[in-house]
């Protein structure tokens, strides 16, 4: 079996452990899934923590349950890991699920068919999905483990441990959680056991279960308490002590390369500032022990009583303690798997000098002398070669796009039968619609669309740390795009966008939230970065008019071609507003943008906003607009011929025209013959039009050629809800002549750029 993976090396030790559960995490399995960036940091040795479901389902009504479970994610991103939320839906062990599942799952809450979920119970919600009965679950802690180590995740972070119950010695009432820790090699960070629980006991049955028991000293020295869920001390001594997450990390290491079997409990106290009084919480414990009793509230009803009962003792207190101790719990298990990821990634490097290293998914095989391997032969029983890991996904970026990620929410009229207006909703007053979610972002729809045609692109944006940040990027990964241009800032709101439509699907008003974009490139550590390779920077207009020029003027240090979307009428002329000492955007040959894509309204903003900004008077502008040799009295017959005389009365291709000093190009983007039927929704039309003309012009075609299949692209997505159509991945290759990677060149060149206005 090892001669299958290597005919020259033999393996001289494993460096993890191998276990058939371990293998099948890679084989196609009709009951279990794990999401693709699970995988990839998993084979990229990424912090990885994993998540429970069933506080959602059992714990937190619907939407809380939603909100919570987008804040325990955004936490561990923003604490430089990957989550991975763990439940069951339809019957698959879902790994890694994405905001859509979450969703799905919270809201099956009290449906008859979620069911919550130990280790028991894995077979029956999943395998009775082949005979027609269909079952969501929650995980516990030890479903969560067990799928959790299946797909190799080495960290859980939870809110509180299952314990062994007071009279277990004669109801024998002691959690599934405390043997799944004796069985399975995954870290397990909690606040402890809820003190209703027997303590002692529970430590007790830890130790005979061969786990390994600590608590963060969290500031504290000397012997601390093993806490008490509510409580910051129990009364009872912690078996041992952990100053920090890098004395953590060591262990769990410690505890793999050992090849134990058992997993490892840490308790991470609560919050000193949401903990309850200990003598507080045991009054309260007791009283509801007292009831339970009298109720005869035993086995699987007992806990839920007892702590329904504590919630009404505390005054709701103990749900607020509840909160924080979890989110304290998933920070301490993000920064737990950074370093323990740090550790690992140096001792394999270290190992690495002096020995001979294939990597294979999750383990490592080294070899050093070429001698017989001194490790047990049932070790290898289970190793089958599994897939190589995957080469980077991404090819390098042709094309940067710099701009707004956003949750677009789209209000569509659909006015009731006794309307007095069918077509537009009222002002000033609450109108019946329907209303959608999805991302969006003029930025993240160009990204997309060049994406969806086959153009390698990065894009270039902020989120803050709030539910909708982590749900944007869990759709980029899922996507397929590249997330590591996104960037989280921790005092800001991620981007929003609100359009209210007509009965048509034409937008009535907009309403846009990009303050995070504006606030990022205004801060004084801030700088454009473009990366080396890239042909085409794409800009939005939601930077302000420094940052846009910063954006420029790094682009054209390095020879890169620059786009602008202008967004809308306010914004369209940022560009052009000058702060104090800075310098006005530049004219022909020196100008550092290349081609911009308003609509008609935004190029009259465009135009009024440079000529506010004096630009229309310098001379290098007027050389420029006398060197097109339109002459006063043919402009406007000619200007008919090509745009209609409306156009012409509005002054939108003279203002075009006065604008391509500053760029050569300006596509005025154009209203598109389409049967009212088919549109569906008008937004991302204009992205998506730009980001077609860019792909067709990275692979060499020229403006004139790329229009046409640009206006294809934007139809689609007049068709589709989405901000980018999914008909536009039908036209991938059709228009765009050779792939990019085999041509190889830089597409759209200095020489074929020339003035146009189409």
């Amino acid at each position: 079996m090892i001669q299958s993976i290597s005919s020259s090396v033999r393996p001289r030790r494993l460096a993890f452990g191998v276990s058939g559960r371990l293998r099948r995490c890679y084989s196609p399995n009709p009951f279990f899934a794990v999401s693709e960036e699970v995988r990839e940091a998993v084979h990229s040795n990424k912090p990885i923590v994993a998540l429970e479901t069933t506080i959602y389902t059992h714990g937190y009504p619907y939407p809380e349950n939603v909100a919570l479970a987008s804040e325990l994610e955004s936490i561990v991103r923003i604490n430089g890991g990957v989550p991975a939320t763990i439940g069951i839906l339809n019957g698959v062990a879902k790994v890694g699920m994405s905001p859509e599942e979450i969703i799905q799952l919270a809201s099956s809450v009290g449906q008859a068919s979620t069911l919550k979920l130990s280790r028991r119970d894995l077979a029956f919600a999943t395998g009775l999905r082949l005979v027609g009965k269909s079952f969501h679950g929650g995980t516990t802690i030890a479903s969560t483990m067990i799928l959790a180590h299946a797909a190799g995740i080495k960290v859980f972070a939870t809110g509180g441990l299952g314990g062994v119950h007071r009279g277990a010695e004669t109801t024998m009432d002691i959690s599934a959680d405390l043997t799944e820790l004796g069985r399975t090699p995954v870290t397990v960070i909690s606040s402890g056991c809820k003190s209703f629980l027997d303590i002692p006991k529970t430590l007790e049955y830890l130790e005979t279960q061969g786990v390994g028991v600590a608590t963060f000293a969290d500031g504290r020295e000397g012997k601390v308490d093993f806490p008490a869920f509510w409580a910051r001390e129990s009364g009872v001594r912690s078996p041992m002590v952990l100053r920090d997450e890098v004395e953590a990390a060591a262990v769990i290491y410690a505890q793999h390369q050992l090849g134990l079997q058992s997993g490892l409990h840490f308790a991470n106290p609560i919050p000193a500032e949401a903990a309850i009084a200990k003598a507080e919480i045991d009054a309260m414990i007791d009283e509801a022990i007292c009831q339970a009793d009298a109720a005869g509230a035993s086995g699987k009803d007992n806990t839920p009583f007892i702590l329904n009962k504590i919630k009404e003792l505390s005054g709701g207190k103990s749900l607020a303690a509840n909160r924080a101790l979890i989110v304290s719990n998933v920070k301490r298990g993000a920064l737990v798997a950074g370093e323990l990821s740090k550790l690992e990634g140096a001792r394999e490097d270290e190992s690495s000098k002096g020995s001979k290293s294939i990597r294979i998914s999750h383990f490592q095989v080294s070899q050093e002398n070429n001698t017989a391997a001194n490790v047990p032969s049932t070790l290898y029983a289970d190793l089958a070669p599994p897939p190589p890991p995957p080469s980077d996904p991404h090819p390098p970026a042709k094309v940067l796009v710099a701009g707004s990620l956003a949750l677009d929410h789209t209000c569509t009229f659909t006015p009731l039968p006794s309307s007095p207006s069918p077509l537009t909703p009222q002002p000033r007053t609450s109108n019946p619609a329907t209303i959608t979610q999805s991302p969006g972002g003029v930025a993240h729809n160009v990204a997309l669309t060049l994406h969806t045609l086959g153009i390698p692109s990065l894009l270039h944006s902020y989120i803050g740390p709030d539910p909708a940040g982590p749900a944007l990027l869990t759709h980029l990964a899922n996507a397929g795009m590249r997330t590591d241009a996104i960037h989280t800032l921790r005092q800001s709101r991620t981007a929003q966008y609100v359009s209210v439509n007509d009965v048509k699907n034409d937008l009535v008003l907009g309403m846009a939230d990009m303050g995070i974009i504006e606030s990022a490139g205004a801060a004084p550590e801030w700088r454009p970065e473009v990366p080396e390779g890239v042909d085409w920077l794409v800009l939005d207009a939601n930077w302000m008019g420094g940052a846009q020029r910063a954006w420029l003027r790094a682009a054209r240090a390095k020879g890169v071609n620059t786009a602008l979307e202008p967004v809308s009428v306010p914004k369209a002329g940022r560009v052009f507003a000058l702060g104090e000492g800075e310098e006005a955007v530049p004219v022909w040959p020196d100008h550092v943008l290349d081609l911009i894509a308003p609509n008609r309204d935004e190029v009259l903003a465009m135009h009024a906003a440079a000529r506010g900004a004096g630009a229309l008077e310098g001379k290098g502008w007027w050389s420029v607009v006398d060197a097109l040799g339109i002459g006063d009295g043919g402009a406007r017959s000619r200007f008919e011929r090509v745009c209609g005389g409306a156009l012409v009365d509005e002054g939108v291709p003279q203002c075009a025209v006065q604008l391509l000093p500053f760029a050569p190009v300006v596509l005025v983007f154009p209203a598109l013959e389409v049967d009212p039927s088919e549109v569906v929704s008008v937004n991302g039309a204009g992205d998506t039009f730009l980001g077609a003309m860019v792909a067709r012009l990275v692979l060499g075609g020229t403006v004139e050629s790329a229009v046409g299949f640009a206006q294809g692209a934007a139809v689609e997505t007049l068709r589709s809800r989405r901000a980018v159509g999914e008909g536009v991945a039908r036209l991938k290759g059709t228009g765009l002549g050779e792939g990019i990677m085999e041509r190889g060149g830089r597409g759209f060149s200095m020489e074929r750029r020339k003035y146009g206005v189409m």
